[in-house]
């Protein structure tokens, strides 16, 4: 598995147009062979984190040159972010583990 860690800062009077980019961004990358999630989540801070995970490198390489993609990437550098970072991480371990709600320590 491949996990792509997106941090940034919102330039804030792009807030609009930064939306519409994102939430194509994120109808797109479901097409790609290969993609298994991604979220985002913002600190109190303003620092935006999203986290992407595709199955192999060949996905990932494949969203990273989806065209409108590469056009949205050339975006948030010039006009949408004061300042980011990518980071591109091969998973080493994964463990997980989900309880039921219904499930009681005591029972």
């Amino acid at each position: 598995m491949i996990v792509t860690v997106f941090r940034s800062r919102l330039n804030a009077q792009f807030q609009g147009e930064y939306q519409k980019s994102a939430a194509r961004m994120s109808e797109l990358v479901r097409g790609i062979a290969g993609y298994v999630s991604h979220k985002g989540f913002t600190a109190d801070d303003g620092e935006r984190v999203t986290i992407v995970e595709f199955e192999s490198e060949e996905g990932l390489k494949a969203w990273a040159a989806h065209p409108e993609h590469v056009g949205a990437k050339k975006m948030g550098r010039q006009v949408f972010f004061s300042e980011y970072r990518v980071q591109v991480c091969n998973v080493v371990r994964d463990s997980a583990t989900r309880k039921s709600a219904a499930v009681r320590p005591d029972a």
